[in-house]
């Protein structure tokens, strides 16, 4: 297999220009962690790709690695029809149409199919390891020590992802995260920087006890959710040296209900762990940003002797004197609160998700609030997605 020599490129390119954006910024997409919940962040890329909003870097955890390589690691003509298949592939078939039953029977139908993923793994993903003896708690070799194989992902990786297209110079930037088994620390594989192949994408959906870590020149990784599921924390830490418009997908929501029963307490387990984190991170950026803007002012009224060509390389390394538009969409599906909803592969579902993902998205695209002006000096804005009520007065007062 040919692969392409990395060379220096610029890490924030402008996007193509277009209605809704109209100054070219540059697009970034960002996806959390989430096994099934993922067909959500398909959906929102479809109303991305329908509008012309083609992200120029896409940055991606555990599932939402994987759905980062089938949009980056494919030509624009071809990311749907890959992200498609990806998902016809791991969705488990229902008996019956669920949208022509009762709710009680659907969630029957869930727990069903849920249990078959359990037992049986999910086709062209994973499978369990049978007579393993990891399961009884003795030793074995680190690479296989999980409940399940995921050896099936990789073949599948391997068939819906042109890697050569995805590390060719000029492509949409890649980043996928995932952590050092040994020492805890969380490692961003990225294209601007280094060839990625099937095994980063697997290193960041290693989610342990049940898929194994992944080694890469001898490092062992496992997802990097455990470290930060929602990874805008690698869009800040680059410093966009330009204005960016950045989608945000969170499939698991820091907000929910007192629970009552096991099966709803582990539901918010889940939800709190994996939540994103991304309001801590927001405010140092600003923070930093602030502090930056003030060396830049300080620097700009020093004497003309006491300036330097080193001063000036310096102030330039800094950055920041950008905007950078984040539009939050979160994924607002309860699931019946069920613990298990990421690993709920039903067709019903996946199909449900894939919708909802691209609904909620139109509707941040309608709104499209990155077109309000804002002063030069400020650092982030957060856009959160109007309820269906507040889009159906204003479209009303339109009329």
């Amino acid at each position: 297999m040919m692969r392409y020599q990395k060379i220096p490129v610029n890490p924030m390119k402008k996007s193509t220009l277009n209605k809704l954006n109209p100054n070219a910024n540059a697009i970034v997409l960002v996806l959390q962690g989430g096994g099934a919940l993922g067909a959500y962040q398909a959906g929102v890329y479809q109303a991305m790709h329908e509008h012309d909003l083609v992200p120029d870097w896409v940055v991606g955890t555990s599932i939402g690695a994987i759905n980062a390589a089938l949009i980056a690691g494919n030509s624009r003509e071809t990311r749907l029809d890959r992200l498609k298949e990806f998902w016809d592939r791991v969705s488990h078939g229902d008996s019956v149409d669920m949208r022509d039953l009762p709710d009680s029977v659907r969630r029957t139908n869930i727990l069903l199919s849920t249990f078959d993923t359990v037992s049986r793994g999910v086709k062209g993903f994973f499978s369990p390891r049978m007579f393993s003896s990891f399961s009884l708690g003795m030793e074995v070799p680190p690479e296989e020590a999980s409940f399940y194989d995921t050896k099936d992902l990789a073949f599948t990786l391997k068939e819906l992802v042109d890697f050569d297209y995805l590390n060719a110079p000029g492509g949409t930037r890649l980043s996928v995260n995932a952590l050092k088994v040994v020492s805890g620390e969380l490692t961003s594989f990225d294209t601007t920087r280094q060839l990625i192949g099937v095994e980063h994408i697997m290193a960041s959906g290693a989610l342990p006890p049940g898929f194994p870590p992944v080694r890469i020149d001898d490092t062992l990784y496992w997802d990097g959710g455990l470290y930060s599921n929602t990874p805008l924390e690698t869009v800040l830490e680059d410093k966009p040296s330009i204005d960016t418009i950045c989608f945000m997908v969170e499939l698991w929501s820091a907000h929910g209900p007192e629970p009552k029963t096991l099966d709803e307490v582990q539901t918010r387990q889940k939800d709190v762990t994996f939540a994103s984190r991304s309001k801590r991170h927001i405010e140092a950026y600003v923070q930093t940003h602030t502090l930056q803007r003030t060396i830049r002012s300080l620097y700009k009224h020093l004497p003309a002797a006491k300036k330097s060509e080193l001063g000036e390389q310096k102030l330039a390394e800094l950055g920041c004197d950008s905007t950078l538009h984040i539009i939050r969409i979160p994924y607002a599906g309860r699931d019946w609160l069920m613990a298990s909803k990421d690993i709920n592969f039903s067709k019903g579902s996946i199909q449900w998700r894939w919708e909802q993902g691209y609904k909620d998205a139109s509707r941040a695209i309608e709104q499209a609030n990155w077109l309000t002006t804002v002063s030069e000096d400020t650092a982030v804005v957060v856009h959160e997605l109007a309820p269906y009520r507040a889009v159906a007065d204003r479209d009303a007062q339109k009329n």
